[in-house]
């Protein structure tokens, strides 16, 4: 057994390649080999989004706190509340966010396939970010 101490890990911000906007990532998990799933706990502020990427084995979500969005190439802009919990399918191209005026907090789960968990793409223009708001 080996236990993580919360506090332990220091917070990260999210690197501007990869989000937009400010981003908190904290790391608490991450399992050894031969094992292949990791997670990090991560907070938008209000505006701020991943870019657009995909998950080689794809990626859960687990809504804690807040009011967010997310979507899919080619879907529409839903909206994730705490408790929600949303899946994306391996190698579906996604982006997932705060709102444009509420924060979001979420924990996020993927599996590694040789080391990497994520493939990085596009930031998210703002009029797919913005395309799916309520008027």
């Amino acid at each position: 057994m080996d236990i993580k101490r919360n506090g332990t890990s220091p917070s990260v911000k999210g690197p501007a390649d990869y989000f937009t906007g400010a981003v908190r990532i904290d790391t608490p998990f991450k399992a050894a080999e031969p094992a292949r799933t990791g997670g990090a706990i991560v907070t938008f502020e209000p505006g701020a989004r991943t870019a657009w990427h995909t998950h080689p084995l794809g990626q859960l979500l687990v809504v804690t706190s807040g009011l967010g969005w997310a979507q899919t190439l080619g879907g529409p802009v839903e909206e994730i509340r705490p408790g929600d919990v949303v899946w994306f399918a391996p190698d579906e191209k996604h982006w997932h966010g705060a709102t444009d005026t509420t924060s979001v907090t979420h924990v996020a789960i993927a599996e590694a396939v040789n080391g990497s968990p994520v493939t990085w793409l596009e930031q998210v223009s703002d009029e797919d970010y913005l395309g799916g708001k309520l008027p």
